[in-house]
């Protein structure tokens, strides 16, 4: 737990930063993240903002990207910027909407996430895409849970490497 959290899993202002900064690691930890091109900033208290490169080894046979790298996208987005709110515990997506409104052909894709509810036991979320050229191109909307597991125990989130 960062050194400013409250068991409950408040932060004051300066442990916030703190807790930012080790989601941040955590994401770059992930081993999942290795298959991705991709970048987490957390900006602020619920907000989060993850800058993905979309090449063609993630298209469908039609030359665009599949529809998995927009939830991937979108639900990491929304994840982090959902457990910006909580420092105890680490979240879990319990339920996903999805609406992919263009195709991605390539290039830098932003995910911005956003919280919009709930602090307790479950929390809501929302993301959206936006390509190079500066069109929304996916959305979503996700609940999340705290898990039983402590951010604490996770080696990205602590700082140390898998």
């Amino acid at each position: 737990m960062p050194p400013d959290a409250t068991p409950g899993g408040d932060l004051d202002a300066v442990g916030a930063g703190l807790h930012w900064r080790a989601l941040e690691g955590l994401y770059a930890s992930a081993p999942v993240n290795r298959m991705f091109r991709s970048r987490l900033e957390i900006l602020g208290e619920g907000l989060s903002r993850i800058t993905f490169d979309v090449e063609p080894d993630c298209f469908h046979a039609a030359g665009a990207a599949h529809g998995t790298i927009y939830f991937k996208m979108l639900d990491d987005a929304a994840f982090y910027a959902a457990n910006t709110l909580i420092t105890d515990r680490f979240l879990l997506t319990t339920s996903f909407n999805l609406l992919l409104s263009k195709p991605i052909r390539g290039g830098t894709v932003v995910a911005e996430g956003r919280w919009v509810s709930g602090r307790r036991r479950v929390l809501v979320a929302e993301s959206r895409l936006v390509d190079e050229e500066g069109d929304e191109v996916g959305r979503g909307t996700g609940t999340f849970m705290r898990s039983r597991i402590p951010l604490s125990s996770l080696p990205g989130y602590s700082g140390t490497a898998p």
